[in-house]
């Protein structure tokens, strides 16, 4: 019986443990974290983190063949496989200050793996780390003096938020890399059969290790940069009269460029795509390539630009103030069907709005008023004023205008009438995600300026 340890309890860590150990009962997998509040979440009946179908999958295993525990070193003795699943945020100080990945947990993580290990052992990169982390790794675990040899995988995550469950169930691809020794290829194998049991083969890739790491920053890269691109068109589409949706869906239907990530916004957030391009900046600034280095830093440079943009066509529409003005906000995570508030854009225009002096009630079906508040901790002074609410009605009372920065598909069946009547007149709508049905809201009087329209 093969035995796996997942060292990190977040939305990595979590969701994919939780459909390895719903795949294969055989296998016994503990989920370790030095925070003991999340783990006792995890154990809880309300977990941690939101993504749909968690739970279901969570409840059916815990305590039969999925466990969740504080106990980090005994759980990495008895495991065969190690998931390094921790956080490698962006450095915040000294060398590579705002792009480089900080990789401290990661080596944190091999110290003590290399510290208490016997016997062979696979280790897992599920982080998403800068090309070479591998070799880091293999250093300092050939520190250890027990006797213990390993092999390095990585195998990269690639979850979009929201959908997690269905994208581990059902991905595009899964993707290992590896030594190509002996004994890398075994331990590439190792884990592809893991995998196999409910994946295709076909859909399971093993490259080397290097083009693996790379892989992931690249893909977010990418899709990042799709993000930008159409934002960038908006921008063209309000001042030539053109309808961002059409072009959207005009350019989508080319089967060379296709349709996803072509939905115009209020910018990109999440945890993963202006952390992954920072640190593809770095790699290519490390590496003397400054001309790749600018191109992916204006993918960046663009989608601060439109959250910005976003935020003076609020203040310009209500007439070129929102001092005292009460703005309702109906979303605050960084996209539906998550409480995840990491970069979200919410945050910056919620901030723009407290420094103009306006009054910010908050609407969010999963995210907590504590997380909320800790978010903007940093723009509320003695000029703004932040409110949260429990209900949508209530967040939109008096208010003079709302904004939709989270496309929750229940704010499609809220009664627009009724919050219309409850509003401020004029009354605004500025919808930055296009979620919302701009023909009806204008029909029972609201002037709605969104993404694209004008």
């Amino acid at each position: 019986m093969i035995k796996i340890c997942c060292i990190g309890a977040g939305y990595v860590g979590g969701p994919t443990m939780a459909v390895i150990a719903q795949k294969m009962p055989a296998l016994t997998v503990t989920i370790v974290d030095l925070n003991a509040e999340r783990i006792a979440a995890w154990n809880s009946e309300v977990l941690p983190i939101y993504e749909p179908g968690l739970y279901e999958i969570v409840k059916a295993s815990r305590g039969k063949n999925l466990f969740f525990s504080t106990d980090v070193k005994n759980t990495i003795i008895e495991a065969d496989i190690i998931f390094v699943a921790v956080n490698t945020p962006t450095k915040n100080y000294g060398i590579g200050l705002g792009k480089a990945a900080d990789t401290r947990y990661i080596e944190s993580v091999a110290r003590i793996i290399a510290e208490v290990s016997t016997g062979n052992k696979i280790i897992v990169e599920k982080s998403t780390v800068p090309v070479k982390t591998a070799e880091t790794l293999k250093e300092i675990l050939t520190s250890n003096n027990h006797g213990a040899e390993f092999q390095v995988l990585s195998n990269p995550e690639f979850l979009a938020e929201g959908t997690a469950i269905q994208d581990l169930i059902n991905p595009d691809r899964v993707l290992i890399g590896g030594d190509p020794t002996p004994e890398g290829k075994k331990a590439i194998e190792t884990l592809a059969a893991i995998y196999a049991h409910w994946i295709p083969r076909e859909k399971i890739l093993t490259t080397n290790l290097w083009s693996s790491e790379l892989s992931k920053l690249v893909a977010n890269a990418f899709l990042a940069q799709r993000i930008s691109s159409i934002n960038s068109i908006s921008a063209l589409c309000e001042k030539t009269g053109a309808d961002i949706d059409e072009v959207a869906n005009a350019i989508g239907k080319d089967t060379r460029i296709g349709s996803k990530f072509l939905k115009a916004s209020i910018g990109f957030g999440g945890s993963c795509f202006q952390k992954d391009i920072l640190n593809l900046i770095y790699l290519c600034e490390y590496y003397a390539l400054p001309e790749v280095a600018r191109y992916w830093a204006k993918v960046v440079e663009m989608n601060n630009w439109q959250k910005q943009r976003f935020s003076h066509q609020i203040v310009r529409t209500l007439f070129s103030t929102v001092a005292n003005k009460r703005i309702a906000v109906y979303g605050f995570a960084f996209k539906k069907d998550t409480n995840d508030t990491r970069e979200s854009a919410a945050i910056d225009v919620c901030r723009s709005l407290i420094e103009e002096c306006a009054e910010v009630v908050i609407y969010d079906p999963k995210v907590t008023q504590f997380q909320i508040m800790e978010c903007l901790a940093q723009g509320i002074g003695k000029n703004g004023r932040v409110q949260v609410e429990s209900c949508p009605y209530h967040a939109a009372l008096q208010s003079h205008a709302i904004l939709v920065l989270t496309e929750w598909e229940q704010f499609k069946a809220l009664d627009f009438n009724r919050i219309y009547n409850s509003m401020q007149r004029p009354a605004f709508v500025f919808d930055g995600r296009n979620t919302l049905n701009i023909t009806e809201l204008c029909s029972i009087g609201f002037r709605a300026f969104g993404i694209g329209k004008s």
